[in-house]
């Protein structure tokens, strides 16, 4: 095979698995959007913008199967080994994840509209606060993919112990809501599943920035994430 030719084919290469990066850094940005939107219906209590995002979800889900059909493609054409391999690979699980996250965000839309019709209850400013994490991390996971970059996704893994602990807080406020007075039930059962919705949107960007370490470096993450969700052991006290 000339040289030019085979300097075609690689520089060829390289160019699909950048657009591949290109492709999920934009799911990413989109989730990510979703993400805010989504607590800032809540906390502004509007119904518009929470029908948005439940209809923006469709083109989230588009774009994950946009990815995968790129992904075996190039499974296919290129024959990918070692890191190539494992990038492909990453890219399609992460394509998966950011479409779950997603429909975290509608589902949490969809209850923001249901809260946005009753009594106004407590602060929201734990969910704020959560969905700001959430947000961080899912960028970091994002960026780390884009940039190659173990280190900066090792530390998303590592940072999702507070959304955690801002999760169980919500979860006891809740509950003490509901046993003060029948009347919160609604909201307060509907405000928990949204807690829950950011908290599991946490754990997928920490489940990209595993897929992230093992696409760099060929080696999964042998620690225990660190967690420090209570909820289904925590025991909340009758007021009074």
């Amino acid at each position: 095979m000339p040289n030019s030719t085979r300097t075609h084919i690689v520089t060829s290469y390289g160019e699909d698995l950048k657009r591949l990066r290109e492709m999920i850094a934009r799911m990413g940005g989109l989730a990510e959007r979703q993400v805010a939107d989504s607590a800032l219906c809540l906390v502004r209590r509007d119904s518009d913008l929470a029908a948005e995002v439940v209809m923006r979800d469709a083109e989230l889900d588009a774009m994950e199967r946009e990815v995968e059909q790129y992904c075996v493609r190039l499974l296919a054409l290129r024959q990918p080994l070692a890191a190539d391999l494992r990038l492909i690979i990453a890219c399609m699980k992460i394509s998966q994840d950011l479409e779950r996250i997603g429909d975290y965000a509608r589902n949490g839309a969809k209850r923001a509209i249901v809260v946005s019709q009753q009594p106004m209850m407590g602060s929201l400013n734990g969910f704020e606060r959560m969905a700001e994490l959430v947000q961080e991390n899912l960028k970091g996971a994002i960026d780390a993919l884009v940039e190659d970059d173990a280190a900066k996704a090792d530390e998303v893994w590592g940072n999702d112990e507070p959304i955690d602990g801002i999760y169980n807080g919500i979860f006891r406020e809740m509950l003490t809501f509901m046993m003060e007075d029948p009347r919160n039930i609604t909201s307060a059962t509907h405000l928990l599943f949204i807690a829950k919705n950011l908290e599991r949107i946490g754990d997928h960007a920490t489940n990209i920035a595993e897929r992230v370490h093992f696409a760099v470096l060929g080696e999964s993450l042998t620690e225990e994430r660190p967690k420090a969700d209570i909820s289904s052991s925590a025991v909340v006290n009758p007021p009074g």
